[in-house]
Parts: structure tokens; C-alpha cells; sequence
């Protein structure tokens, strides 16, 4: 008997130090390994693509964990605008590549589509390229944070600010795909709310390259405003073939429901002049903005400083380490670090101080700018000048509006 518990104890205690050992493997675990996603060669390709690579580059330089031991690499993708490819990519990268977290993807339809892989293989998704607030409403998942903006934020200041200055009559001029139907939803929602009506609209295909019959039909609506619900290239040619039409200069006035600074420059500031519209990062916004953005503009090669959807990269990734670190290593355990995230208020040089919902939605101020006259421009990229600032707790979905069921729990 005294033989047998002996072996007994024997053995609890060997258990007992390999759970323990494999514990403190897991709390030393120093690698990760990021997936940055994204459009680098179509039309979104200039708001996120290589500079949001180059983004996740210096995450990983400034967080200083590779001085204190980790291990961290970092890999590319091209997800071409379609969902079957993005989700192919996020695949192999979880079950092949071993990847721990995706970055940037823009483009919603895609978006949405890698959700579902990252929630099935518990890793860690930081979206700040995709506009959708399905993201962290309907379609919400515990594996994903969404940083930079959305559909919801970008209806309830642009669009709010358009209505409450008289312009109550919209016509819709939408990409056709779950971004452009969400940012149509969500802002005809803030028109009706406040008085106004959508006398009409009209969908595009992604990429389009001639808007004349779109456009013509717009005009003919005599809606005060012609809202854009698209984005990169779509939006900067519906912009310049507008300005061809005279549509601005015969009253109407074309609302920029989406526009990132790559667009202005597109666009030119003769015929970007005076559009108003809403951003959550730009370059010049203060000393810790531009010099972070001076390194970042020195290693693109077309030398232009970071996108808002890049940003959100670099502050996503940022927040991303502070949490791992928190951890003690990689558990490769994405809820759990997802959690951790959640638990920790936010606070990078580039969007402040902030924080992240339960739904994961993350709150940090948005800005209101109106594109400047080419007189009032006095550098290189110095395109846009500040209207107002809205706090992120009022510029993104309440909770209690939110449809998210992580909230139910």
C-alpha cells in the first residue's frame, strides 16, 4: 500500500510539474508572426497596401519587444478586392504560416469574409482598412478589434454636419458591395433622423472607371447633395468627372462620405477644394503626428505620409504588443489576447488616448476637415484644414445601440 501511494504521489507530482512547465512555456513564448492583408495593387491600394506593410514594420520596431528577446516576422498579402481570395490567404497563413494576427484589410466584403475564418481559427484580427460596423455589430466576433473608423462614425459626422447646414435632399451614388450598401444605411438613417429624405440612388461596380450616366442621374434628381458611399479610386473619379459635369459649380454639392488624403492628392486641390468630410488620423495634427509621419513619408517611395487606415495599423499593432507584453508572452490564443486588449485603455502618438468596447469597437476622437483652397495650402501634402472635433464616445455606435452579441452575454 505505502509502495502504491507512493507511485501515486510520484505521479501527481510529475503531472503536476509538467503542467506547470508547459504553463511557463507558454507565459515565455516570445514569437508572433503578422499577416498584413490588404489591397497592394487595385484601388485601394494607395490608402493601405504597401504603406500599411511599412505601418505593421514600424509597430514592430517601436514597440522594443525584439530588444528584450521576441521573436516577430512579418508577412504580405494581396486579397485583389475578393473575398474568396482574402479568405484563401487567411487559411494558409493560420493553418500553413502559423500567422497570429491579421492586419489592415480593407474592403468590407472581404472584411467581413476573414472574420469568419479568424473567430474559427482563434487568432487575432485588428481591422482598421474596412469601413462596415457590421464589424462590431451584427457580425461582431470576440477575436475581432476595429480601429480607425466605420460606416456609423462617418454618417454621424459628415453626413449629420451636411443635414444640420441645409442640405436635406440626398442622392446616393454607392460601390456595390457590403461597404457601400453599409454607408448607405447608416447615413440615410442620421438624414431621416434629422428631418431630411433620399430622393434617389443609384449602384456602381467596384472600380469603376466612367460615373457620366451615374453622375447625369444625380443631377437630374436636383438633390441638393450627391452623397459618394465609395471609396479610393471610385471616389476620386467620381470627383474629377463631376467637376467635368459642373455639378458644384450648378449648386448641387457632392458629399465626400469617405476621403483619405492619397484621394486629395489624386483629386488635386483645385477640384478638391472645400469638401468637407471626416478623418480619425492626419499627418498634421501635432508634433508627435508629423514626426511620425516624417519617418513614414522618408521610407514610401512616392514619399507621401500615412493614410488614416495606415495609422490605425501602426496604433493597432502598438496596442496589440502592449497587450502580449501584459501577458507575460504569446499565449496564441486569440480571445484571450483580443480580451486583454479590451482590458487595457489605449493610448499611442497617433490617435491618444482611447479605449476599446466590449464588441470591439475603438473609440478615439474623429475629426472634421474641409479641404483647403490651393492659396491656403503651403506644402506638400498640406491639404486639409480642421471644422470641429467629435469625441469617440459620441462619434461611434453606443452600446446600447449596438447589435453585437458579445453584449448579451
Amino acid at each position: 500500500m505505502k509502495n502504491r501511494n507512493r507511485i501515486l504521489a510520484s505521479l501527481l507530482i510529475g503531472t503536476a510539474l509538467s503542467l506547470a512547465s508547459v504553463g511557463l512555456a507558454a507565459a515565455q513564448d516570445k514569437t508572433v508572426k503578422i499577416g498584413a492583408l490588404s489591397d497592394q495593387s487595385g484601388l485601394y491600394a494607395d490608402l493601405g497596401g504597401p504603406g500599411s506593410t511599412l505601418a505593421a514594420q514600424m509597430a514592430i520596431e517601436d514597440s522594443g519587444l525584439t530588444a528584450k528577446g521576441w521573436k516577430i516576422d512579418l508577412i504580405s498579402g494581396d486579397h485583389q478586392n475578393k473575398p474568396d481570395i482574402g479568405t484563401a490567404i487567411a487559411r494558409q497563413w493560420f493553418d500553413v504560416d502559423k500567422v497570429d494576427v491579421i492586419v489592415d484589410v480593407p474592403n468590407s466584403g472581404v472584411a467581413l469574409a476573414v472574420n469568419n475564418v479568424i473567430k474559427e481559427k482563434n487568432g487575432v484580427y485588428i481591422n482598421s482598412g474596412a469601413a462596415t460596423s457590421d464589424l462590431t455589430n451584427a457580425q461582431c466576433s470576440p477575436n475581432t478589434v476595429h480601429w480607425t473608423y466605420d460606416t456609423y462614425m462617418l454618417a454621424h459626422t459628415t453626413g449629420q454636419a451636411l443635414v444640420k447646414a441645409g442640405g436635406d435632399t440626398w442622392f446616393f451614388l454607392t460601390a456595390d458591395y457590403a461597404f457601400g450598401a453599409a454607408l448607405e444605411r447608416d447615413t440615410t438613417a442620421v438624414i431621416l433622423a434629422n428631418g431630411g429624405k433620399v430622393v434617389g440612388g443609384v449602384k456602381h461596380p467596384l472600380n469603376t472607371s466612367d460615373f457620366s450616366s451615374f453622375l447625369l442621374q444625380a443631377q437630374s434628381s436636383k438633390a441638393k447633395i450627391i452623397g459618394l458611399a465609395n471609396a479610393g479610386g471610385d471616389t476620386t473619379n467620381a470627383i474629377k468627372q463631376a467637376a467635368e459635369f459642373g455639378i458644384v459649380k450648378s449648386g448641387q454639392k457632392l458629399a465626400a462620405l469617405l476621403l483619405f488624403l492619397t484621394d486629395v492628392k489624386a483629386i488635386g486641390l483645385e477640384t478638391a477644394q472645400g469638401l468637407n468630410f471626416t478623418e480619425t488620423f492626419y499627418w498634421d495634427m501635432n508634433d508627435q503626428t508629423r514626426e511620425f509621419s516624417k519617418k513614414f513619408a522618408a521610407r514610401m517611395k512616392n514619399g507621401a505620409p500615412p493614410t488614416m487606415v495606415q495609422a490605425g495599423v501602426y496604433a493597432g499593432l502598438i496596442h496589440y504588443f502592449k497587450a502580449l507584453e501584459a501577458l507575460g508572452g504569446n499565449p496564441h490564443d486569440g480571445i484571450k489576447v483580443v480580451d486583454k486588449m479590451k482590458s487595457m485603455p489605449t493610448d499611442d502618438p497617433l490617435f491618444g488616448k482611447g479605449e476599446i468596447q466590449p464588441n470591439g469597437r475603438t473609440l478615439h476622437s474623429a475629426y472634421l476637415f474641409e479641404v483647403k483652397k490651393p492659396s491656403e495650402s503651403k506644402a506638400p501634402w498640406d491639404f486639409y484644414k480642421l471644422i470641429g472635433t467629435v469625441p469617440g464616445d459620441q462619434a461611434f455606435t453606443p452600446l446600447s445601440e449596438s447589435k453585437c452579441a458579445l453584449l448579451k452575454k
